[in-house]
């Protein structure tokens, strides 16, 4: 398990925040859709993933896990949440409507919760492989010493 691999899964994740900045960024100024309060809370929670991400990459620091997982597994529970409200609800308990689908994939039909969650769960899913790749080396270390 080298720093190519550590790399590639960081570099990988940084590129999904990346994507996932850059879609909600193109939303709001592109399309001129108004993000609701739980839009807001996603995005809190993704665009400093992009920085977080970005410097581990170029330092190949796998334990950044530390600090990545808080971060998406609270996203991916609020985009998750918003998801849920826009299929079961017209209405929401904060300002604005946070159930009203503003935009739709014409392929996936996935609506802009929808991608914020696969976006979390992507960027979880490599924060967990990140720590795996610690507990890896701190298991190899150990055993050289």
């Amino acid at each position: 398990m080298g720093r190519d691999r550590i790399r590639l899964v960081l570099g990988s994740a940084t590129l999904i925040a990346g994507i996932a900045t850059a879609g909600s960024l193109w939303f709001s100024l592109g399309l001129g859709l108004v993000p609701c309060d739980l839009c807001w809370y996603q995005r809190i929670l993704m665009y400093p993933l992009v920085v977080v991400l970005g410097v581990a990459t170029i330092e190949a620091r796998p334990a950044v896990w530390r600090t990545v997982i808080p971060l998406s597994v609270i996203g991916g529970v609020t985009a998750a949440n918003h998801s849920v409200l826009q299929a079961t609800t017209t209405t929401c308990s904060f300002e604005g409507s946070c159930a009203a689908v503003q935009w739709q994939a014409p392929m996936l039909g996935l609506t802009i919760p929808n991608l914020s969650l696969l976006a979390f769960l992507l960027v979880t899913a490599a924060g967990l492989s990140c720590s795996r790749m610690t507990v890896s080396r701190n298991e190899t270390r150990h055993h050289n010493q």
